[in-house]
């Protein structure tokens, strides 16, 4: 399909809508507009589109509407199917080297400078991998985990063997599980946060494999001469000194940086948009009403170019650029558009809730839920729950309604925006607060079947299925399973608890999925009745 252009008297092509940037924010809005009959043209620099999209094979948080329970991969596929579908021309192996005057734009494309002009233009182009300094910092085998995450999820390589993780945060612990699936040992997870800074959830699922998390520390060197042969690192004091004595050494081939991001927000800058440097949003960001427009009269900005956030969030904003901008060119009425662009506000608003908040985020002083119960310790400072912590949230059903048959037992204990549990349950169950990111609760009613529906449409793999009725003497544990291969019913494996010590054996008795578990596995095995509320992870014998 050519691109659909009109030119001006002064030779420049012309568009109604250019986007820059074919990640979820950039496509979002190329699709909204275009549903609204604009024609919009779409310039990448890589030689596919979807952003960062393709690489995320886990699946996402929030509700049905910000596509939870659906694994990036898919989110990009679908993004492009609907963009074609729309005629959005997608340009790809061009680079916007800058945004001029009269919204003039500038593209590298095919070995020649080309010139564009638009009435409006979204700068939609992502984020950058920050890194940090240390002795052999330069080393092969120190790379960003998105590189890292490249490797894996793009072209199928493992990154490394045996890997040092540096950042607790959901990049961290998201990649971090995703390099145990790939076939690699993940030897540690360090932070210099004395917390974990990513989803409990997302921390817990590595823990229960056995890996450490070092929390309230630092990476001290790299070791190697010609590529990266072993880490150590060090204890850090309140004012991030590091402790004389407290070095640890690994010895590994890769070391991964998830050390946050930074917004390329270059464009927007070098177009005159006024600019502020917030902390919160990682950066230096253009300043943007909510329409998503910024400071110069149709240029706007979504996704992390304008702050760093989930990308379910990109998405959204997004759909507000291209909403507005059809908006403003006549191609919606103001009832319409105040009732779509309300819609979406709403719908963004609802990921921002929670203590992931751009307003708590990284804070210390989040020491209970928006319900009242206390925040696990252990989650926050090891990354597992404790035992005793389930007690205190309304995911955990009582001992006499256990001793009834099987029951979920639901470790979602943070104000995370995520619901597809209390959507999916067919007998209602799960039920939650009007807010999204309201704690999970169990309905202490004989309805429970033992579907499993819950636990494989949780995004954090965070619900298992225990019947403590299974016979006189042991109980059967349901686990969702995400790794390769899969055992067999009757193979006998060893058993694990949420911090990944060794419980004992246990035995494969049901492996069940289906196309609608989106290869999330029900795996279930029989273990004494004592570790019912223990056992977490099985691991096949070898």
């Amino acid at each position: 399909m050519n691109l659909e252009k009109t030119q001006g008297g002064d030779g420049m092509d012309r568009y109604e809508v250019i986007i820059v940037g074919a990640g979820p924010a950039g496509l979002s809005a190329a699709i909204e507009a275009a549903s609204y009959g604009l024609k919009v043209a779409v310039f990448d620099e890589n030689d596919r589109p979807g952003g960062q999209l393709f690489k995320q094979i886990h699946k996402f948080f929030g509700s049905e509407e910000h596509k939870a329970k659906e694994r990036g991969f898919r989110i990009g596929e679908q993004l492009l199917s609907e963009a074609e579908e729309k005629g959005v021309e997608v340009v790809l192996n061009s680079v916007v080297m800058g945004i001029f005057g009269n919204r003039e734009v500038s593209v590298w494309k095919e070995g020649k400078v080309e010139h564009y002009r638009a009435n409006a233009i979204v700068i939609a182009t992502g984020a950058s991998e920050n890194a940090i300094a240390f002795p052999g910092w330069t080393l092969p085998g120190v790379m960003g985990a998105g590189a890292a995450q490249t490797m894996m999820n793009i072209h199928g390589i493992k990154p490394g063997n045996r890997i040092l993780m540096i950042g607790s945060g959901n990049v961290g612990v998201v990649v971090g599980y995703q390099l145990i699936q790939a076939g690699c040992k993940l030897e540690a997870v360090i932070d210099a946060s004395p917390r974990v800074t990513g989803y409990g959830v997302h921390a817990s699922k590595i823990a229960r494999t056995g890996v450490p998390f070092y929390l309230g520390h630092t990476i001290v060197k790299a070791m190697g001469d010609k590529c990266v042969e072993g880490a150590v690192i060090a204890a850090v004091d309140s004012k991030w000194q590091v402790v004389a004595d407290s070095e640890k050494e690994f010895s590994v081939d890769a070391i991964c940086l998830a050390v946050g991001l930074s917004p390329m927000a270059q464009l927007a800058e070098m177009a005159g948009c006024k600019m502020e440097d917030d902390p919160k949003k990682g950066g230096l960001v253009p300043v943007c009403k909510e329409s998503r427009e910024t400071s110069i009269e149709g240029v706007y900005a979504a996704g992390d170019a304008a702050g760093i956030e989930e990308a379910s969030s990109a998405m959204i904003q997004g759909k507000i650029a291209g909403l507005s901008i059809a908006h403003k060119q006549n191609y919606i009425g103001e009832e319409n558009y105040e009732q779509s662009f309300k819609s979406h506000r709403t719908s963004l608003l609802q990921l921002r809730e929670g203590m992931f908040s751009p307003e708590k985020k990284g804070s210390l002083d989040v020491k209970e839920t928006d319900e009242g119960c206390p925040l696990c310790e252990s989650l926050l400072g090891r990354g597992y729950l404790s035992d005793n912590a389930l007690e205190h949230y309304p995911g955990t059903p009582t001992e006499e309604r256990r001793k009834k048959g099987v029951v979920p037992i639901i470790e979602c204990t943070q104000n995370i925006p995520c619901d597809p549990c209390k959507d999916v349950c067919p007998k209602g169950c799960i039920t939650m607060s009007e807010s999204i990111a309201g704690l999970p609760v169990f309905e202490e009613k004989d309805m429970c079947t033992g579907c499993g529906i819950c636990l494989s449409a949780c995004p954090g793999q965070a619900i298992f299925l225990v019947d403590e009725t299974y016979s006189a003497e042991k109980a059967s544990v349901t686990i969702p399973y995400e790794m390769k291969p899969l055992p067999d019913i009757g193979s006998k494996g060893k058993i694990y608890d949420r911090s990944g010590a060794l419980l004992g054996d246990g035995e494969v008795i049901s492996v069940k999925s289906s196309p609608s578990m989106d290869q999330t596995v029900l795996l279930t095995f029989s273990v004494p009745k004592k570790w019912a509320m223990k056992a977490r992870y099985f691991k096949e014998a070898s």
